[in-house]
């Protein structure tokens, strides 16, 4: 296992001088941190465990092959924080209690303003207790998409910018932890932040960026916290890519912690897919043109912003848009990247209403009881008119028909 990582290292050190274009080595590149990241022998990186800490030290050697500064506590790579998860979060007593740490690089320009571009490379370990989606015996979840992927194109972006023209901001790069355990990482960054944060002009978040589909949708999410964000992100056209954006600076991911700082930011997403939290991420199915493709619209979008100072911030409508609480699931995943009318289901869980209701993958959901369903809000509506054990007639587009069937929350 050691000589694997010490063969990883020297592989990417024979590539540490790429040019900007060379695609193919950029792909070999992208592979490479992803295999490595997302093998068994890091156990899945769980928080504050011995695969998280080989993580950490495969991500900081990266940044030094690169030729970043380090910029984490006290002169190092790494930015320590303490966690405490709680069965009960309400007790004050209790829980476990444990260290894990972000990684932090700085490329500088000399500029007055810096750009904060990050990933979060913890995972599930084993399968956190309430996160897994994975029912069987005790495996490894590898997090090849989530987010092995985003950390990949972290250090893609960090190897392009070193040599891009767009000098008139500095980039901070960090791979933060703790996020699946509730964004402890990048809480802990932006409350103790290792440069003034007044001089961040905003944020780049990556997390999932692995899967991008073949209608090439990009969910990006944040764009309504800044008043430039949508012009600029109409203005890109890279490998097809059509963007899909949503206003709010609040979400599952670590741009969250910025946001709540009067940052403006950005989430890069390609979507979720049936492997999501399970053991099967695995790095096979990870597709790296796409996550090319991605880091390089991201580094025209820099690029196309340098020089423009620093950016305005504008507070958003936090469009978990008055997200409907409810008290039943469908036991689907929705496919957040899908354009159309209604909510398409990219997965169905087993043993859940809707995979016994005759549900399927692709099925598009336009209406529950007496909601009409066009979008991920008007599904969350419907189902916040049911509790558990009651029936619910559904319809769904399946192809060309409509179908209804009764599920059971």
């Amino acid at each position: 296992m050691k000589f694997t990582l010490l063969f990883l290292l020297t592989f990417l050190l024979c590539f540490s001088g790429f040019s900007q274009d060379n695609h193919a080595t950029a792909l070999q590149g992208m592979r490479v941190d992803v295999v490595y990241l997302a093998s068994n022998l890091l156990e899945g990186r769980a928080t504050g465990e011995p695969g998280e800490s080989l993580a950490a030290q495969y991500i900081a050697s990266r940044f030094a092959g690169e030729g970043l500064q380090p910029k984490g506590t006290d002169g190092s790579w790494f930015q320590p924080f303490d966690f405490n998860i709680k069965e009960n979060p309400h007790s004050n007593t209790g829980g476990k209690a444990g260290n894990g740490k972000n990684v932090v690089a700085f490329l500088d320009n000399g500029a007055p303003t810096t750009v904060v571009v990050g990933a979060h490379y913890d995972h599930l370990g084993y399968g956190l207790d309430g996160s897994s989606l994975y029912v069987g015996d005790s495996a490894v979840h590898n997090g090849a998409d989530d987010n092995a992927s985003g950390v990949a194109a972290m250090l893609y972006l960090a190897h392009y910018l070193k040599t891009s023209p767009a000098k008139h901001n500095n980039y901070l790069f960090i791979a933060f932890s703790g996020e699946e355990l509730g964004l402890y990482g990048s809480k802990n960054f932006a409350n103790n932040p290792t440069i003034d944060l007044s001089s961040v002009t905003y944020m780049l978040n990556m997390d999932m960026v692995g899967r991008l589909n073949k209608e090439k949708v990009l969910a990006i999410n944040g764009a309504g916290t800044s008043p430039v964000w949508k012009d600029e992100l109409a203005k890109i056209s890279v490998g097809g890519i059509k963007p899909k954006t949503t206003d709010s600076g609040i979400g599952p991911s670590d741009h969250t912690s910025f946001y709540l700082k009067d940052i403006p930011v950005l989430h890069f997403f390609t979507g979720q897919h049936t492997d999501y939290h399970k053991p099967s991420d695995d790095s096979e199915l990870v597709n790296y043109n796409g996550i090319y493709e991605v880091a390089q619209f991201m580094a025209t979008l820099i690029e196309n912003l340098d020089g423009q100072g620093k950016l305005a911030f504008t507070k958003t409508k936090d469009e978990q848009k008055e997200a409907t609480s409810f008290k039943v699931t469908l036991g689907v995943m929705p496919d957040y990247v899908y354009e159309g009318e209604g909510m398409r289901i990219d997965a169905v869980l087993d043993d859940r209403p809707a995979q016994k209701g005759g549900l399927k993958a692709g099925d598009v959901v336009i209406q529950i009881g007496d909601v009409k369903v066009k979008d991920i809000y008007g599904y969350m509506e419907g189902l916040g008119k049911f509790n558990k054990g009651d029936k619910a007639i559904v319809k769904v587009k399946r192809n060309n028909e409509v179908v209804e069937t009764e599920v059971v929350f």
